[in-house]
């Protein structure tokens, strides 16, 4: 029995999102007083000097920011938390250099943002600072980084107090309450790949990210499979917020979801390849496309500075190992009503049904998919990923692929 159908909107007020834009178009400075204390820091400006021994940062906000550090190991990394924050500078304006080899910036929730440090090697922050800004356009934020030994950077991740461990156990009290499904509803999850911080692949043409194409489309599928009797579907994910990989397959369990749907458009280094392709989950992939695409995926939480948790021990047990057998099965069946749909209709690469570790995938009790729309490396999927009738279309056709798997199911007892 399915209880649940859809997780409560978080948003923020108009007048916040309005402010937000309004300050990143124009990249200019508000005095603190002139902002409400409710409203988003916005980072105005940023610079990055050094080399492979010593390296600074320095970005400009409107006002005060509240700051923490923490460092995580393997790979080594430096995390920074600020405030709901608005990234208004351009991207190049911070890009990589020195002592790090990859830097991340975005949202978290609506509270808070962060800034992920990828170091080239053990790192630690000399100098975390901030200071008025002389002129009188609010305050910057100073990280002067420099290199240590590996025993001194992993005594920095012993010793210090915070941790991510523990993030999926909390993440119950963290869901708002969803609307309640009619009695036998089939209840699905629908996830828009990547958010907030991590903001998926980026168009070859338009430099549109992929965490606003899934958005796009999952907004349209779950409206599209709302309209049909006896199904109830929900979003993990309503706006541009960040969830680790975990939290989406412990929100899709604890509404009781019968199917869950992970929505992606990624990029390849062939540019030529184009067309939707549907992914199950596998110990062994199927190939090597699938292979490099799961290893990316699974890097989702590390982009937004988040430990790794190891597998819990139940994973060994027998019984649950019988149910993840019989749930992959049902994930194939679903896999091969969603490619019966596209059939004549949306064009697939070779071999579209194709399977590999997704970690999103993982749930053992509801049968998954990841469906790649199309390639936003490819110019032509990148005008259909972006085209509204088109997002109707590929709707429609998975939803009647959803209602011929339940049909089956029900027909079979389920």
């Amino acid at each position: 029995m399915f209880k649940r159908a859809r997780i409560a909107a978080r948003r923020s007020t108009i007048a916040r999102r309005v402010l937000a834009a309004l300050l990143a178009a124009s990249l200019l400075p508000v005095a603190a007083s002139s902002v409400e204390a409710g409203d988003p820091l916005l980072a105005y400006g940023a610079r990055i000097v050094g080399d492979d021994a010593r390296t600074r940062i320095v970005i400009d906000f409107d006002r005060e920011p509240r700051f923490s550090v923490h460092y995580i190991a393997n790979p080594e990394r430096i995390v920074v938390d600020l405030p709901a924050t608005a990234f208004g500078f351009p991207a190049k304006d911070l890009a990589a250099r020195g002592l790090f080899k990859d830097i991340r910036y975005g949202k978290m929730d609506e509270e808070s943002a962060r800034i992920v440090l990828t170091t080239a090697g053990p790192v630690k922050l000399a100098l975390a600072k901030v200071q008025a800004d002389e002129a009188g356009k609010g305050h910057r934020l100073v990280l002067d980084a420099e290199m240590i030994d590996k025993r001194a950077f992993a005594e920095l991740v012993k010793t210090q107090s915070w941790s991510d461990r523990g993030e999926a156990a909390q993440t119950t009290s963290a869901i708002p309450a969803p609307e309640k499904a009619a009695p036998g509803d089939f209840v699905i999850a629908v996830d828009a790949g990547h958010g907030g911080i991590d903001t998926g692949a980026i168009g070859v043409d338009t430099k549109t990210e992929e965490k606003q194409v899934t958005l796009a489309f999952a907004k349209a599928l779950t409206d599209r499979l709302n309209k049909e009797p006896g199904i109830k579907a929900f979003l993990t994910r309503e706006d541009d917020e960040f969830l680790s990989l975990s939290q989406r397959v412990l929100i899709a369990r604890q509404n009781h979801a019968g199917l869950f749907i992970s929505l992606h458009a990624d990029t390849l280094k062939q540019k030529d390849i184009r067309g939707a392709t549907v992914y199950t989950i596998s110990d062994k992939a199927s190939d090597k496309l699938a292979a490099d695409l799961a290893e990316r995926e699974n890097l989702s939480d590390q982009i937004a500075g988040k430990e790794t948790v190891a597998e819990p021990p139940e994973v060994a047990d027998i019984l649950l190992d019988l149910t993840r057998r019989e749930t992959q099965a049902f994930s194939i069946s679903l896999a091969e009503s969603v490619l019966n749909s596209f059939k004549d209709q949306v064009g697939t690469i070779n071999n579209p049904h194709r399977h590999a570790g997704f970690r999103v995938l993982q749930a053992p009790d509801v049968p998954s998919i990841l469906l790649e729309i199309g390639f936003l490396s490819n110019a032509e999927d990148e005008k259909l990923l972006l085209d509204e009738a088109w997002r109707g279309k590929i709707a429609g056709l998975l939803t009647d692929a959803v209602k011929r798997y339940r049909a089956a199911v029900m027909a079979n007892g389920g």
